[in-house]
């Protein structure tokens, strides 16, 4: 798992093809717009659809991510669909499917990340290095993606930067251009956007912007 543990540190951007903002239709231009704008990470997000048009919409994108360097793929929370596909990763919640159970039917050499919302979440997924590859903490902020969710705010950001942890870790929930720098000078390393990228027309110009705002900040901080 080394490469790919080490592409998931380099990445600095985390794309979700949420079908709450993207028609199924216009998922395949979509996806290429997110790796143009130049994600390290894309999910599918799904979660109104069937398992059966689920993975219509997984196996139409699936060959966008063929090449060595393309983004690694995730699948959100559908792990039969992740295991049966080539290059296809999951990414769970902490009421989902555990992540042993989660990791025994993926095998080996496939990206598994996991939602935190607490200090004492976060602690606990950093200490599965070896069962998942990465882990998300939020949501930062209010978020219509996951509404009803009680934004955990940036302290939760600055607590996952000083535990200095093994494996990746991603900032996640209202992440756009006016919040980017706060994100960012609160020790965060890497991002993840859904409706301040997929809403615009150009979603490469959207995902570079967002990306040159975040790093520009985490420069002037470092």
């Amino acid at each position: 798992m080394l490469n790919l543990n080490q592409k998931l540190k380099d990445a600095v951007f985390y794309g979700i093809l949420d079908t709450g903002y993207v028609e199924p239709q216009n998922m395949y231009e979509k996806c290429k717009q997110l790796i143009a704008g130049g994600c390290g990470i894309i999910q599918l997000r799904a979660k109104k659809q069937s398992n059966l048009e689920r993975a219509k919409m997984a196996e139409e994108i699936l060959p966008l991510f063929s090449s060595p360097d393309a983004p690694i793929f995730i699948i959100n929370d559908d792990v039969e669909l992740a295991a049966k596909l080539p290059r296809a990763g999951l990414h769970i919640g902490q009421d989902d499917i555990s992540p042993f159970k989660a990791r025994e039917m993926l095998g080996e050499g496939k990206a598994l990340g996991l939602s935190t919302h607490s200090p004492e979440q976060a602690k606990a997924a950093n200490a599965l290095a070896g069962v998942i590859n990465y882990f998300a903490v939020g949501p930062i902020y209010a978020t219509a993606t996951k509404p009803g969710r009680i934004p955990v705010g940036l302290e939760l950001v600055k607590f996952a930067a000083q535990m200095k942890p093994e494996l990746a870790w991603f900032a996640i929930g209202g992440v756009n251009l006016k919040t980017a720098a706060d994100v960012a000078n609160a020790g965060a390393q890497r991002i993840v956007a859904v409706s301040d990228v997929l809403k615009p027309a150009d979603t490469a110009a959207a995902v570079k912007a967002l990306t040159r705002e975040f790093l520009g900040a985490k420069a002037r901080k470092d």
